[in-house]
C-alpha cells in the first residue's frame, strides 16, 4: 500500500485494526518519522481507544483499554536488546491478552512469536510511504 498523507496512514491503520484479534503481536518497522505511531493511532481507533496515542519512547510501554481488548504499545528504540527486554518483563507482551504493537521490534527479532504480523514502512523520495504488511493471515 502507498500512503501520501498522515490521514491515509491513519486509515490504513484503522483498516488493519479492525482485523486484529486478541493475542496478536504487530511489529512496526521503519526509520524515525516513517509513520509507525500514526499507524498505531489508526489501529487504536479501530479498537475503540479514545485516549491520545503517543510514542512510548521514554516510558517504553503504554497500555490502553479498548472496546473489547487492551492494546499494548511498546517502543524499544532505547533498549539495548533482548537481555534488557527480558529484564523489564517484556516477554509478557509477546503473548498478550489483547493486541501488542512493537516499534523497533528488530531489537528482539528472535523473540517474536511465529505468528507476528510485520509492517514495514519505507519513506519514498516524494515523502509518500510504502506500507508492506506480512506475516499471519488477517
Amino acid at each position: 500500500m502507498i500512503s501520501d498523507s498522515d490521514k491515509k496512514t491513519l486509515e490504513i491503520g484503522e483498516e488493519l485494526g479492525r482485523k486484529l484479534r486478541k493475542g496478536t503481536v504487530v511489529s512496526l518497522r521503519g526509520s524515525l518519522g516513517a509513520g509507525k505511531t500514526v499507524l498505531a493511532k489508526g489501529i487504536a481507533k479501530a479498537l475503540g481507544i479514545e485516549e491520545a496515542i503517543v510514542s512510548p519512547t521514554f516510558t517504553i510501554v503504554q497500555e490502553y483499554d479498548g472496546r473489547d481488548m487492551k492494546m499494548y504499545h511498546l517502543d524499544l528504540y532505547r533498549l539495548s536488546g533482548e537481555d534488557e527486554f527480558e529484564s523489564m518483563g517484556g516477554e509478557e507482551f509477546l503473548y498478550p491478552d489483547g493486541v501488542t504493537l512493537i516499534e523497533w521490534s528488530e531489537k528482539i527479532e528472535d523473540m517474536l512469536p511465529d505468528d507476528t504480523v510485520y509492517i514495514d514502512i519505507t519513506i519514498n523520495d516524494d515523502q509518500s510511504r510504502d506500507i508492506e504488511i506480512k506475516g499471519a493471515e488477517l
